[in-house]
């Protein structure tokens, strides 16, 4: 007998995520899916590492994770959301089309694991906007408002090679 009450969270690893989100390294930023409830709310994680090229010069002898990295952590979150309620989303991408009260309040370093929680506002067919909280360790690390809409894909044209060298011609003199 299973209980009904308390369903099993929906988890993803990475390899189910870059099955939905077009992001590649280094701009990838969530790294698991720990609960997902369609159209409501999602919980990822996002592990951060020194060996992020940011940190290379975000700062130096300092290295503390972009606050405009944080913002784009929870709009990934939101649109793996998203994109699972789509069924052709592989001609598709979700772009921001807006930011609303990004507020910073506790630098996140190397070693942390960036909690990020997204709750829907508002759905619309081709447009969601969410609200976006990251804790570190329980402490709010970031917040904000994204909005976020669905737009078709460019045709990829196939890569044309590059026209054959013209063969040299020899003298006959």
């Amino acid at each position: 007998m299973s209980d009904q009450s308390n369903p099993q969270p929906h988890v993803m690893d990475i390899v189910e995520i870059m099955s939905i989100l077009p992001h590649r390294y280094p701009m990838l930023l969530i790294d698991r899916i720990l609960e997902l409830e369609p159209r409501t709310r999602i919980v990822a994680l996002k592990n951060v590492s020194i060996n992020e090229p940011q940190f290379a010069g975000h700062f130096p002898d300092y290295p503390i994770m972009p606050g405009v990295m944080m913002v784009e952590a929870i709009a990934q979150a939101g649109g793996a959301l998203l994109l699972t309620e789509i069924p052709d989303r592989e001609d598709k991408l979700m772009v921001f089309t807006g930011i609303d009260s990004a507020r910073f309040r506790k630098p996140v370093v190397p070693g942390d694991q960036l909690r990020i929680e997204v709750t829907v506002l508002n759905w619309r067919s081709n447009a969601v906007k969410m609200r976006g909280v990251a804790t570190v360790d329980g402490k709010l690390a970031c917040e904000a408002i994204v909005m976020c809409a669905l737009t078709p894909r460019g045709v990829k044209k196939p890569a044309t090679p590059a026209p054959a060298p013209e063969p040299a011609i020899e003298s006959a003199e």
